[in-house]
């Protein structure tokens, strides 16, 4: 029997209008994480020091990064200035106007 590739299986999957809907969703989390990741790993610094300089614990550090519990709780302005402080960066956060299809 062959294995269905991640990328057969999530073709399959967004082909479902209630799955890629919940996808679509989660974009801007996805994005985010994949800022905070790609900002770290640049710094060149683990998740164990950024908690030391968070004076935090690397387990909070993990979730920070993660998708897992998003519905339930979105990282506050604070952390997510403290995180980048962290890795020697600043935040920037810019508002884009929505394009409106013709």
């Amino acid at each position: 029997m062959k294995r269905t590739t991640h990328a057969q299986f999530k073709l399959k999957a967004l082909a479902k209008p209630s799955v890629k809907k919940e996808y679509d969703d989660l974009a801007y989390e996805f994005e985010l994480i994949y800022e905070l990741i790609q900002a770290r790993k640049a710094a060149n610094k683990s998740q164990a020091e950024v908690a030391k300089v968070m004076k935090t614990t690397t387990s909070a550090i993990s979730r920070l990064e993660s998708i897992s519990d998003r519905k339930h709780h979105s990282p506050s302005l604070s952390t997510l200035l403290r995180y980048a402080k962290a890795i020697g960066c600043t935040l920037k956060i810019k508002l884009v106007p929505v394009k409106k299809h013709a």
